[in-house]
């Protein structure tokens, strides 16, 4: 049983996550590939999206004004760090976040949107982002526990999603 009182189901392996696009592929859109938000390395090969609110409970969040936060927060893993990752989410039922550096993420901050189109924005609203994110989450979940799950990737950052704000909804009743 997970930690978390969700049993999530064995991790399947030989799923492969995933992949980051690969450099210079696309169009710009503000945000940039970071690397590993654990060890630094620069060859990334997973990507987890997260609400804006999570970068509170990574490392080194103090100084960011997560409500300035313009989207999700892009969080992108080596393979080694994406094995432990998966079994940290999977086996164990634990919140990786803690372990990773908020400097390696990726987000955009609403002061860039005003310079680049000259205008003043209001602070964003985060909780439609959070409702949309949290309720594709309790689907993946609910359809891995029901079919089982071919998306490895997207499982652990449903499971990240679901955790990671309940966490912080516990610390702000408490």
């Amino acid at each position: 049983m997970a930690a978390r009182g969700l049993k999530p189901p064995v991790a399947a392996r030989g799923v492969s996550p995933k992949p980051a696009p690969p450099e210079g592929v696309g169009v710009y859109t503000g945000k940039t590939e970071k690397p590993c938000c654990l060890c630094g390395d620069e060859r990334t090969v997973a990507r987890l999206d997260l609400p804006p609110r999570a970068v509170r409970l990574m490392r080194n969040a103090d100084p960011i004004a997560w409500r300035d936060i313009v989207g999700e927060v892009s969080v992108h893993f080596c393979e080694s760090d994406w094995a432990l990752v998966t079994d940290l989410v999977l086996e164990t039922g634990q919140l990786p976040l803690s372990r990773c550096n908020v400097a390696r993420a990726s987000f955009d901050i609403r002061e860039d949107f005003e310079a680049l189109l000259n205008e003043v924005r209001e602070e964003p609203d985060q909780a439609p982002l959070e409702r949309e994110m949290l309720e594709e989450a309790a689907d993946t979940i609910d359809r891995a526990e029901r079919e089982g799950f071919d998306n490895e990737r997207d499982l652990v950052e449903a499971y990240v999603i679901t955790w990671a704000l309940e966490e912080l909804d516990a610390e702000a009743s408490a």
